[in-house]
Formats: C-alpha cells, structure tokens, sequence
C-alpha cells in the first residue's frame, strides 16, 4: 500500500544566536531548531513523522491535536511602526 502524501505549513523564525526554529501549528508540540535552512528542512519533516506515528499510538495525543491544533490560512510578517 503507498503511503499517505500529507502537507503540514511550518512556521521558521531565526531566534538571537542565529538559529532557525520551525513550527508546525498543526502539530501541537511539534518543533526542532538547526543552524541551517536544509539541516532544519530534515529535521522538521523528521520531527512530523515522529508526532504522526505517537499520534497513532497516543489516545492523549490524539485529544490534544483536536483541541489545539490550527491549520492557518494565512501567515505573513508586518513591520508597524508606533512614535513615542
């Protein structure tokens, strides 16, 4: 039998020390970080196997990704500026 096609959005921020973090909304729980871009790619697909396959395992899981996981629609970025 194929295996499922499925597409999960990921959030990537760079926090302080340069590092890239990613997200999956979709994923409560589900996050890695790496100092490149193509080292996070593989360890974000790696991280949403590993959160699929305790989902199937996991009733408390399960329950948790039905009750906080969003799929957004939109994701964008806005530089707003306020005067003092």
């Amino acid at each position: 039998m194929a295996k499922q096609k499925r597409q999960f959005k990921v959030i990537i921020e760079q926090d302080e020390d340069g590092f890239f973090v990613a997200s999956v909304p979709a994923l409560p729980g589900c996050h890695t970080q790496a100092k490149t871009l193509p080292e996070l790619k593989k360890r974000i697909r790696e991280a949403i196997s590993l959160c699929l396959e305790v989902a199937k395992i996991d009733s408390q899981y399960r329950a948790n990704l039905r009750k906080f996981a969003y799929e957004p629609t939109f994701i964008g970025l806005e530089t707003v500026v306020i005067k003092d």
